[in-house]
């Protein structure tokens, strides 16, 4: 409790926060989540607090396209007048630390709730660090990622040449839980893992970086011009739709490119420039049901 917590906040916190009795506070106000976004993709932060006048801000808070990237490292904790549990277990199970009534966020309280959180946020990314691989689709999880490009960066250094990450934001896969359960949705993402993977090198990293992101290292490429073309490449893939429980799911994808050196030379920089250009641009294709399947499955990515 000796460093203070660093803390993006959105809204007015109480006077006093600061100096509650559970360990320095440093506030950084940033203006809506656009800003929060803006904020993590220039550095780090331990918590985000999220201060809404109204349940439907945490409607919006779900929804907010760099929610999985945000709460992968930062413990999020949003305040409002008197939360549906509904909406809270379901920010929950998206990885929203916690969710309180606006009514009893005393300072104290609330810097209770940053601390405990941000505490249950570095246990997970210990816990992490020893199951580095997504158990839903059996690719690398963002842990085994950064480490695999860390020792990728240090021979860069001894030999430079290009590489590139891109980070794939996918819409829909949320929405497919929603409509068909969590079982259906975990065989839509190992079928967008195989796509992927079908679309790719052998010697290309494919990673699950969040509910709805994966990450695609391109550890050998001729110039950093030809990460675009991957990435456009990729997308297309993905707007073929993918067929689950009789149905064909159609998605939307947004993509977001780091290129080494251009634009860092660290694993966590690339990741964090790539994953929050994916969370800012707008997502090109559809979503939703894309058809009733009637006579056997889509085509494989290979076969398309």
């Amino acid at each position: 409790m000796n460093e203070p917590l660093q803390v993006l906040v959105v809204g007015t916190p109480p006077p006093g926060l600061a100096d509650a009795p559970w360990g320095a506070i440093a506030l950084q106000p940033c203006a809506g989540l656009d800003g929060v976004a803006a904020a993590l993709q220039a550095a780090p932060a331990d918590a985000l607090l999220l201060l809404a006048d109204d349940a439907g801000a945490l409607a919006a808070l779900r929804h907010w396209p760099a929610l999985s990237a945000c709460v992968i490292d930062t413990a999020l904790v949003a305040v409002a007048p008197a939360p549906p549990p509904a909406v809270a277990l379901e920010l929950l199970q998206h990885g929203v630390q916690d969710v309180l009534d606006r009514d009893g966020a005393t300072p104290a309280a609330l810097a209770r709730a940053l601390r405990l959180a941000v505490e249950r946020k570095r246990l997970e990314r210990d816990a992490r660090k020893a199951w580095a691989t997504d158990l839903a689709t059996g690719l690398p999880n963002h842990v085994q990622l950064l480490e695999h490009m860390t020792q990728l960066l240090a021979l860069r250094e001894r030999e430079p040449a290009p590489m590139a990450l891109i980070v794939l934001r996918i819409e829909g896969l949320a929405s497919a839980e929603a409509a068909l359960g969590v079982a259906a949705a975990s065989v839509l993402r190992r079928k967008v893992a195989v796509r992927l993977r079908a679309a790719l090198r052998a010697s290309d990293v494919v990673a699950s970086i969040g509910d709805d992101a994966f990450a695609v290292l391109l550890a050998w490429i001729d110039a950093s011009a030809a990460a675009p073309r991957v990435a456009a490449k990729l997308a297309r893939a993905l707007a073929q739709p993918l067929t689950v429980a009789g149905q064909a799911r159609a998605f939307a994808v947004a993509s977001g490119l780091a290129s080494y050196p251009e634009h860092g030379r660290d694993a966590t920089t690339l990741l964090r420039r790539a994953t929050a250009q994916a969370a800012q641009l707008a997502s090109v294709g559809s979503t939703g049901v894309a058809s009733r399947i009637e006579r056997g499955p889509t085509p494989a990515a290979n076969d398309e």
